[in-house]
C-alpha cells in the first residue's frame, strides 16, 4: 500500500486511451491510496486507486462533492471519503458490484471511520480533527 498526498498526478484512461499522451482525464485528489505498485510510475498514477479522499472547502464543494464523485465512480474507485474540515465530519462513500457509489456512512469527530479497503484498519478522527 502506498499513500500519496496532492499533488499527485491520477491518470484515468478510458479502454481507448493506451498512451500517456492520450490520456485527458487528470486529478490531483487530496490524499490518495493505490494497493497495486504496478500503477505507479513516475508521472503518478495510472488506473483507479483504491481509496480517494477530497478535503473540502467553500472553493471546491461543488467540485468535491458531485463533480469528482461521478467522475470517480465512473472509473471504479472502490472507495471515496469527503472530509468537512470547518464541521469536523467525514461522509464515505463505497462503491457496489453495480458500479454505483452508495453512502456508507458519515463520521463525527468523536467517532471511528472502518477503512472498507482495509476491513482491520480504523481511523479515529478524535486524531485527525485535533484543536
Amino acid at each position: 500500500m502506498e499513500v500519496y498526498s496532492a499533488p499527485f498526478d491520477v491518470r484515468l484512461p478510458r479502454g481507448d486511451e493506451t498512451s500517456d499522451d492520450e490520456i485527458k482525464t487528470v486529478v490531483q485528489p487530496d490524499i490518495t491510496v493505490i494497493c497495486d505498485k504496478t500503477k505507479l510510475d513516475d508521472k503518478g498514477c495510472k488506473g483507479s486507486p483504491d481509496l480517494v479522499v477530497e478535503i473540502v472547502s467553500p472553493a471546491s464543494l461543488k467540485t468535491d462533492v458531485k463533480t469528482k464523485q461521478a467522475l470517480y465512480e465512473r472509473f471504479g474507485i472502490r472507495e471515496y471519503w469527503i472530509v468537512y474540515p470547518a464541521e469536523k465530519s467525514v461522509v464515505v462513500y463505497r462503491l457496489q458490484p453495480s458500479g454505483k457509489y452508495e453512502l456508507s456512512d458519515a463520521y463525527a469527530q468523536d467517532e471511528l471511520i472502518q477503512v472498507g479497503i482495509f476491513g482491520d484498519l480504523a481511523i479515529d478522527l478524535k486524531e485527525v480533527f485535533t484543536e
